[in-house]
């Protein structure tokens, strides 16, 4: 496979094609018999062929769910020993962490480092920390505070919403299906799971190993498809019972429309234009580097990226000269390269986007401080870019790019009323940054900014035990934390007269 290191373990699995489709815990073939390729972006070369699920196939998965939801093993099983399954499904994702952290390189692109140290550790936990609140789903009783001549005995019970349809990003394949999947598992739901078709690979090297942990039949069913196929009838089936969602805004309203046929509930993690605020008294050598992560990490393609940088004018020349150093010394390159600090983008298409958005600033009157052009003639590589000059009505300050593009923006920090006006200048609301010494004035922005999480003097920072999700267009409810396990619990009052 090229000049690759790839383990054998790795090359047998992508060998191993056309791969089928997990339903009922078999692996099956499309009833159309289609398929699809997915592609390595540093290459442009296809790594797999893989059955592309559409509408009856969803059917068949939503029947097995269905089944093992109400009448299978899965419905008999005791909150112990789903924690159990779970906590052996995180075990066997950390005896095979190097095949994960591989295919995740391979078929999005990511640096391997990156995916080593990152993404398939924080999975394996987020497992681990899900399993642990599998046990500790709780009602609670309520005292009648009416007058009455009766005696009534009232509790309220947690239950599973049900059979939920999962659809998944890109940008972390891996990490998103874990955020999915651990939740709905803990709270005792069954689940069609559907990655994105431009990253199947790692999704369904996970549903190897939820079969090998031994999940009863019909629990997990992993559909690759296209959005326009396989993501719609999800979407629009009406035995399903909830849609959880992460992508771009446009695709979330889209979703919310399929769903008012049987009124399924709904979550919807969305995109971002997130500010990130530098006061010239914060700790600037940190805060450099940090404003770079916080813009490249992930080629960009990231739904929290500190996408608009806005920098008091005091330092605003220094700052930008920095962030423009640190982007020209960033090493773009394949995953697999050891030295690769920056992938490719995920596709041409991707790639195309990016660069007509940079383009559109120029045209517009921002100034290219750095990047804004391809690197190299093959994969999808776009250097990192940092635009100045930038004003709110241009579609590089409104819009989401997903890719590494950064405006820089000058604040005075004088009129604090303004820069909160201009933080909040987007439809967006998902994360924001802050960098100042002053911390009573970080805690006064924070309580201002509408952002679903809000770093100070760090970014992009998270844990298993801390809610994600955001503000207006950025979607519904929250992931991670104890309050995403109510995502997939529907509530139960029930009274008893003694």
């Amino acid at each position: 496979m090229n000049d690759r290191k790839v383990l054998p373990e790795v090359e047998s699995f992508l060998t191993a094609s056309p791969k089928k489709m997990l339903i009922d815990g078999k692996w099956v073939e499309s009833l159309s018999g289609n398929t699809f390729p997915s592609y390595d972006p540093a290459t442009e070369q296809p790594l797999a062929l893989i059955y592309e699920a559409r509408k009856e196939d969803v059917d068949r998965a939503v029947d097995a769910a269905r089944q093992a939801y109400e009448h299978g093993a899965w419905s008999r099983m005791s909150p112990a020993e789903r924690s159990k399954l779970m906590m052996k499904l995180a075990d066997l994702m950390e005896k095979h962490a190097e095949e994960l952290a591989q295919i995740e390189s391979l078929d999005n692109g990511k640096p391997l480092r990156a995916a080593q140290s990152s993404d398939v550790p924080a999975s394996i936990e987020l497992f681990r920390y899900m399993a642990g609140w599998a046990t500790k789903i709780e009602g609670n009783t309520i005292p009648f505070s009416l007058a009455s001549p009766y005696r009534y005995l009232a509790y309220i019970l947690k239950e599973p919403i049900g059979v939920v349809g999962q659809i998944i990003p890109w940008n972390y394949p891996l990490l998103m299906a874990t955020w999915k999947l651990a939740p709905a598992l803990a709270t005792g739901c069954t689940i069609i799971l559907k990655p994105a078709e431009q990253t199947p690979l790692t999704a369904l090297r996970l549903g190897e190993l939820i079969v090998e942990a031994g999940f009863p039949e019909g629990v997990v069913n992993i559909l690759p498809g296209f959005g326009e196929t396989a993501g719609a009838a999800i979407a629009n089936h009406c035995g399903i019972d909830k849609v959880a969602f992460t992508g771009s805004t446009e695709v979330g309203k889209s979703i919310v429309r399929a769903a008012v046929g049987n009124l399924k509930k709904l979550t919807l993690e969305l995109g971002g234009k997130s500010p990130n605020i530098v006061f010239a008294d914060a700790e600037l050598d940190k805060a450099i580097g940090e404003a770079a992560n916080a813009a490249f990490i992930n080629s960009g393609q990231n739904c929290c990226a500190g996408s608009r940088l806005f920098i008091e004018k005091k330092i605003y020349e220094e700052f930008t000269k920095a962030i423009t150093q640190q982007a020209k010394e960033l090493r773009v390159g394949p995953g697999f390269d050891p030295n690769s600090q920056i992938g490719p983008l995920i596709s041409a298409q991707q790639l195309q986007r990016v660069s007509s958005y940079v383009q559109s600033g120029i045209r517009q009157g921002a100034n290219v401080g750095c990047g804004g052009v391809r690197v190299g003639e093959k994969g999808y590589f776009f250097a990192p870019t940092l635009l100045t000059n930038v004003h709110a009505q241009m579609k590089v300050y409104q819009e989401e790019i997903f890719g590494p593009v950064v405006c820089a923006v000058p604040f005075d920090s004088e009129k604090e009323e303004d820069l909160i006006k201009m933080a909040n200048e987007t439809i967006y609301g998902l994360a924001a940054g802050i960098w100042t010494k002053d911390i009573s004035k970080a805690h006064r922005l924070a309580a201002k900014i509408k952002a679903g999480t809000v770093w100070i003097n760090c970014y992009n920072v998270d844990d298993p035990a801390l809610p994600f999700g955001g503000y207006k267009q950025s979607g519904w409810g929250r992931e991670m934390g104890h309050e995403v396990l109510e995502n997939y619990l529907q509530t139960k009052s029930v009274c008893v007269q003694l």
